[in-house]
């Protein structure tokens, strides 16, 4: 029997983890071919921060090599851009001008950092940090720029941060609202986390909005300039203010986007030979960043490529864990505290704090600062809705003193 051509455009962990289920579920029914900007296989972009540390080396991060691809049969078209898709004749045309049909097509085109638009923004001096490339740039330029200003308090600021700092170099962070990791922090953890960080060398500039990055010249910097007034000198910014869903080509060829590419509960687009899934897809109103909603939707997307028509994708409350410096911490569920009763443990000495946030006898968000090793449990209550009212008391000491309470 013929086979069937799949075509995917992106190369990221979304849609290698969509391949990786679809081989295990039909691994004879398609030719694939792989398109992907990057000259190199699919990586872990998760780990790209203990690579800026110098923690890792590239090859520690790589998921699925070239050899991989060859293995597997697979087409890796790799270091071309998908420019355009014609979808009457179902041909996928890339920026080299090869022409690939496909049956089925699969966008992955995951994400693009947000830059912020102020003066000079594409100096050679400002990058992201975003790949591989991104991460080069970075360490080739910290060997004679050591004042480095990395703009966004979030996640994916302070992991650029830590890694710059690990390499030496003259770190502070910008954040325009005074709380570091705001959507995933309460204010005291975030206060908590700032003073450790501190404590470890890492400078911040809280609550302030930049306005303008100020330069030499082509190639040098000299300082950045907030609206609240104060200049920082600094030879290299580092833009970590967020991502934005990779939707351009979808726009282009006439697929339905609002903030990112519409999909139905099977990852599938209004054209129904075109699947979507990761960071570039809206469902049912969200658009995803982490990874574990990502990879639910490979495996939803997977079962309905291969033909088994199984598989909805439901979404689920997700967790954030981080470790930076040696600073454990974990937040999951809504913790806004809007008609919640917050119950808080402090231990200074010890330096952990947790707040736990209970509603109608429900455990719906945590926070948690030094101690994250009930971080699974308490996520585990929050996703199970089960009734806390019984464990209350000793719901703030972990799984194992309510093992020994009962």
């Amino acid at each position: 029997m013929k086979k069937l051509k799949l075509v995917v455009v992106g190369n990221g962990m979304a849609g290698m983890r969509t391949i990786d289920e679809l081989l295990k579920l039909a691994p004879d029914l398609y030719d694939i071919t792989v398109i992907g900007k990057e000259p190199y296989g699919n990586y872990n972009r998760i780990m790209l921060s203990p690579v800026l540390a110098g923690e890792k080396q590239f090859d520690d991060i790589v998921l699925h090599t070239p050899e991989w691809y060859r293995k597997q049969g697979i087409e890796l078209i790799s270091g071309q851009v998908v420019v355009d898709v014609n979808r009457r004749q179902r041909q996928v045309l890339t920026d080299q001008g090869l022409s690939i049909p496909y049956d089925r097509l699969l966008f992955a085109t995951g994400s693009v950092p947000f830059i912020i638009p102020i003066p000079n923004h594409n100096h050679a001096c400002v990058l992201s940090f975003r790949d591989i490339q991104d991460v080069e740039a970075m360490l080739s330029a910290t060997t004679n720029k050591k004042r480095v200003a990395v703009i966004g308090g979030g996640l994916l600021g302070l992991e650029a941060a830590n890694g710059l700092l690990k390499r030496g170099v003259e770190v502070t962070v910008i954040h325009d609202v005074t709380c570091l990791m705001n959507r995933q922090l309460d204010s005291e953890a975030a206060h908590l986390l700032q003073k450790q960080l501190e404590n470890n060398g890492m400078k911040f500039r809280m609550g302030v909005v930049t306005k303008e990055i100020v330069a030499k010249d082509a190639e040098h910097l000299s300082h950045l300039s907030f609206r609240e007034g104060e200049d920082l000198p600094t030879d290299l910014v580092i833009m970590a203010v967020g991502i934005r869903p990779n939707v351009a080509l979808a726009k282009q060829i006439g697929l339905q986007v609002e903030k990112a590419i519409l999909v139905n509960d099977t990852m599938q687009t209004f054209d129904p030979r075109i699947y979507a899934v990761g960071e570039c897809v809206q469902h049912r109103g969200s658009i995803f960043g982490l990874v574990a909603p990502l990879y639910d939707q490979a495996n939803v997307c997977a079962t309905h490529l291969a033909q088994m028509g199984i598989g909805r994708y439901v979404q689920k409350a997700t967790a954030t864990t981080l470790k930076v410096s040696g600073v454990n911490l974990f937040s999951a569920g809504d913790f806004s505290g809007t008609n919640a009763e917050a119950i808080v443990l402090r231990d200074k000495s010890v330096g952990v704090y947790k707040r736990l946030f209970i509603k109608d006898n429900k455990l719906i968000g945590a926070v948690l600062f030094g101690d994250v090793q009930d971080g699974n449990w308490y996520f585990d209550l929050i996703r199970q809705k089960e009734d806390v009212s019984q464990m209350r008391d000793h719901l703030l000491f972990g799984k194992e003193e309510l093992a020994d309470a009962v």
